[in-house]
């Protein structure tokens, strides 16, 4: 924990080791079954995350239609957390489902809080966080908004390389805004393209 706790955030925003070391008593380890919840709509989203091991989707569920549309993925290294719910402590209006049996390290919120208020570089760290959240909502809106479905597919997999060995189809269809068949199609273009 130690190890992906320093790799994480020396890199991500360039703390020293005494720096990473004070956050270090309050960080936590939770394993996670597939289709088991790191965190639920309508529930405040208490912990920021780091994945250690495997894949978790964002996803929001209308109840009225029945209906899910994933928003994100987080794997292996990243920080998981819903963002807002996390920020303000209002309910989330998203589900963060373990997709494979998974492994984070977290810290609470209140702890997070008080490293903040006693420590300038994780204060910084707090900014880099955030803006990291502000452009990754951003990119997604822009994806949504400008790109085709076969653009946003392959975006996909420069973030997410294993994803599409790993994790059920219709899982990125759903991503995507697109059916199983179209995203076949596009699959197959990108194929004969490769071996062009």
């Amino acid at each position: 924990m130690i190890d992906i706790l320093k790799d994480r955030l020396i890199s991500f925003a360039g703390m020293t080791l005494d720096e990473v070391s004070v956050s270090l008593p309050y960080w936590q380890n939770r394993t996670i079954p597939k289709g088991d919840f790191y965190n639920k709509q309508n529930v405040v989203c208490k912990d920021l995350g780091i994945v250690v091991k495997g894949i978790f989707r964002f996803y929001h569920y209308d109840p009225e239609t029945g209906e899910e549309k994933n928003m994100f993925f987080f794997s292996q290294g990243q920080f998981i957390v819903s963002f807002g719910s996390f920020i303000y402590q209002h309910p989330c209006r998203y589900y963060i489902e373990a997709l494979e049996d998974a492994e984070i390290i977290y810290i609470p919120y209140n702890y997070l809080q008080n490293i903040y208020s006693s420590h300038g570089a994780w204060q910084r760290f707090g900014r880099i966080l955030a803006e990291h959240f502000f452009i990754q909502s951003q990119r997604r809106a822009e994806e949504l908004l400008f790109l085709t479905h076969e653009e946003r597919y392959v975006n996909l997999l420069a973030e997410h390389p294993e994803i599409v060995s790993r994790i059920p189809a219709f899982h990125i269809a759903s991503y995507l805004g697109i059916k199983n068949q179209s995203l076949s199609r596009i699959r197959k273009r990108i194929a004969d393209k490769q071996q062009q």
